[in-house]
């Protein structure tokens, strides 16, 4: 017995048949995979070095998103250092003194997402050419200075010493990352814990007991 055939269906000459739907771009997750690109790249390289081009194929995005969600590098860069001001600032807030080494221990021992650099620390480092991002990124480390000041005994030369050992701590993982300088380079966060320890006693330390 034969089967009755179905109803054919017109075919219109000259249309093609309809492209599947494209699934939508998920922007969220592209502006954040862009932040974390140039994050790592600004950190490494500097501002002046790095492209919006680097940028977006290392992405693997169209270099026309970064205009559209950051509307230039100036932008950009000012993006991921708005990033990096929040995490660090979460990071330092409050920290008493008695833990304060251990804290800057282990934000320079270990690294970031993926095995990198601490790239947020180094990001307060590069330089971008413009005032406007220059001024935050000034602030910042004055923030992060005076936040660190306050946690010791808070005499009158407590700013600069909070200060000297910020930029040791900078130096540190600038020199571990770039250099490559034996034993510093190799130093695990247990190896650190007692010479970093040693250097903000004698500095953020000094008055409390006098």
């Amino acid at each position: 017995m034969g089967t009755t055939p179905g109803p054919v269906m017109p075919i219109t000459p000259g249309r093609a048949p309809l492209p599947a739907a494209r699934r939508p771009r998920d922007a969220e997750r592209t502006r954040a995979q862009l932040l974390a690109v140039a994050t790592a790249r600004f950190a490494r390289n500097g501002y002046a070095t790095t492209t919006v081009r680097d940028i977006a194929d290392e992405a693997g995005v169209n270099v026309a998103l970064i205009s559209r969600y950051f509307t230039s590098k100036e932008g950009l860069f000012e993006a991921c250092l708005a990033a990096a001001v929040t995490e660090i600032r979460r990071d330092s807030d409050d920290t008493p003194l008695d833990r304060l080494a251990a804290a800057l221990t282990r934000r320079i021992a270990c690294p970031d997402r993926d095995g990198r650099l601490p790239e947020r620390f180094l990001l307060l480092l590069r330089t971008s050419g413009d005032q406007h991002t220059e001024d935050m990124r000034l602030g910042v480390l004055r923030s992060i200075s005076e936040r660190m000041a306050a946690a010791g005994p808070g005499d009158n030369s407590a700013l600069l010493r909070a200060q000297i050992v910020l930029s040791a701590a900078l130096g540190i993982i600038l020199m571990r990352g770039s250099l490559g300088l034996q034993p510093l380079a190799g130093a695990t966060e247990q190896d650190l814990a007692a010479p970093v320890s040693d250097l903000v006693n004698a500095l953020c330390a000094k008055g409390r007991t006098s």
